[in-house]
């Protein structure tokens, strides 16, 4: 079972300077930062349109290499809450997850939850420390809330059904697959995984 193998990158926050901060003066800089006005022209498109257009470039895009840059810039804009406050709190769970700190890392992912409901990378996020603990049922719930708040997010669809084909429950698998495929139908990885489900689940019908 691999539901970590599509985790996105968390975005650091910007500049080497809260390094050396400690960490009221560090979320007080990064709020400062969300009240600036955006250093970006008026023209410039928006977050979701952008992702639309990204997620119709991807359906279409038949080259491996070209469809996982495509698939990378999604991944970019998803990590991008667009507040430098969130960014810092994903970065500190990030790095609380990566040195096996998860009471940390749930603290921090909280909080982003409650700052931002609609800013989908913080469950799924949390579901990959609750699978990390063990804890599967809250792992699901993370990645059911994930897909709730964005249908078209392909990582936590290959993460459930990698979680479902563990569990034995390969029907279910394959269609959270097949989802998968019509969204990015470039991932080799991914096709091979649905073609395996459907020839197993083909020999146990036979």
């Amino acid at each position: 079972m691999r539901p970590n193998r599509f985790c996105t990158a968390i975005i650091l926050a910007q500049g080497f300077l809260f390094s050396s901060l400690p960490l009221p003066g560090m979320l007080a800089i990064a709020h400062a930062a969300d009240g600036q006005p955006p250093a970006v022209a008026d023209s410039a498109p928006s977050p979701a349109k952008t992702i639309d257009t990204l997620f119709a470039s991807l359906k279409k895009e038949r080259n491996a290499v070209k469809a996982r840059s495509i698939a990378n810039q999604i991944a970019s804009e998803w990590n991008d809450s667009g507040s430098a406050t969130i960014n810092l709190l994903m970065q500190w769970a990030g790095e609380a997850a990566d040195e096996k700190r998860n009471a940390a890392a749930y603290d921090f992912l909280d909080q982003v939850i409650l700052l931002d409901p609609h800013y989908v990378q913080a469950p799924y996020r949390r579901a990959m420390v609750h699978f990390a603990d063990g804890d599967t049922r809250k792992a699901m719930a993370d990645i059911n809330l994930t897909l709730e708040r964005e249908p078209r997010y392909f990582p936590a669809l290959a993460s459930l059904a990698n979680i479902l084909e563990a569990s034995g429950r390969d029907e279910l698998a394959l269609k959270a697959w097949e989802q998968y495929l019509a969204l990015y139908p470039a991932d080799k990885d991914a096709r091979k995984e649905a073609v395996d489900l459907s020839e197993k689940l083909a020999g146990t019908r036979g």
